[in-house]
């Protein structure tokens, strides 16, 4: 019997046919610039599982709209808005798409320090519009650079060996605890990273035990001649601190690939010539696309048959 697969993003055109001949029927439940989830046109009884992402998850009320919901997946790695505790309290099994998309965001985060820190986007438009001499700026370098990470997981572990063996970058991190398994530097705490960084990337997951982590007194740290490169979630920096810092280039620069709020993006950071903005791209590559839409067809494809999912959440099991 076809199982009803309720989407909250839209899996692309190639890769349809494959939850098709998998025995899944797509029923898109989509809002066009919104990251709200909807219900579907038609019986929600119907759905038993759901396609979603990070930041538009499935709250416990939305939940209860689907009696018969037995997993969601979640598309990328993160799962911030799922409500896992009402997931675990009717026994919905959450998965999501870890180590999927980690070279593609990787990617994101070095060409986005590139970028922020030689000023390409600005001098491509200026260069565009007929000046050249007056824009020849003197910015800096990545090479020898102090780089600091905040969160030191996969993503974060991939900027650090990119920046090290391809810009001599030093490199140090912020998590809760330090790694056992990294001998980079350690820092106690981000107002200590941030201080001795020259760019600061956020790598770290979402949610309400990492919001406005990056607030005005970590930006103060940073100082005049640090950069922010933010390829996580939005609601990890504080975005009216972050607007000030770079109003009074407290800081000299941010390159950000996420926004709280988004896709709204607030005038004042579009009034800005110190910041590059990227509409939540960083792991939208073809490659990473195909990684994370497998993993989802396998997860589904292993739940339903009675096997262990591949990818579930902390605290999910593998039910």
């Amino acid at each position: 019997m076809p199982i009803a697969l309720l989407l909250h993003v839209d899996i692309a055109p190639p890769f349809r046919a494959g939850f098709e001949r998998a025995g899944f029927v797509l029923r898109p439940a989509l809002r066009e610039n919104d990251r709200s989830p909807i219900l579907p046109e038609g019986d929600a009884d119907e759905i038993q599982a759901l396609l979603t992402i990070g930041s538009i998850g499935l709250r416990a009320e939305d939940m209860a709209a689907f009696p018969n919901l037995r997993i969601i997946c979640c598309q990328g790695v993160g799962y911030e808005k799922v409500d896992l505790d009402a997931a675990r309290a009717r026994g919905i099994m959450v998965t999501n798409g870890a180590g999927t998309n980690d070279t593609s965001v990787a990617d994101h985060g070095v060409a986005l320090i590139a970028a922020i820190a030689r000023n390409v986007v600005s001098l491509d438009r200026a260069v565009r519009g007929g000046q050249w001499q007056q824009l020849r700026q003197i910015r800096p370098q990545l090479t020898g650079k102090r780089l600091g990470i905040l969160g030191l997981g996969n993503i974060g572990k991939k900027i650090a060996e990119r920046c090290s063996a391809g810009f001599g970058m030093q490199v140090a991190y912020h998590n809760r605890r330090p790694r056992v398994d990294s001998d980079l530097l350690y820092c106690r705490t981000v107002e200590e990273l941030a201080k001795w960084a020259d760019f600061l990337v956020v790598a770290t997951p979402g949610g309400a035990q990492t919001r406005h982590l990056i607030n005005a007194q970590v930006l103060a740290s940073l100082g005049p001649e640090g950069f922010l490169i933010n390829i996580s979630r939005g609601s990890v920096v504080d975005t009216d601190a972050l607007i000030e810092s770079l109003r009074q280039q407290a800081i000299a620069g941010a390159a950000l690939d996420v926004l709280e709020g988004e896709p709204k993006v607030p005038q004042a950071l579009l009034q800005l010539d110190n910041v590059i903005l990227t509409p939540h791209v960083a792991a939208r590559s073809p490659e990473a696309l195909a990684a994370m839409f497998q993993r989802v067809l396998e997860n589904l494809s292993r739940y339903f048959a009675g096997q262990p999912v591949l990818s579930p959440v902390p605290g999910m099991g593998t039910e």
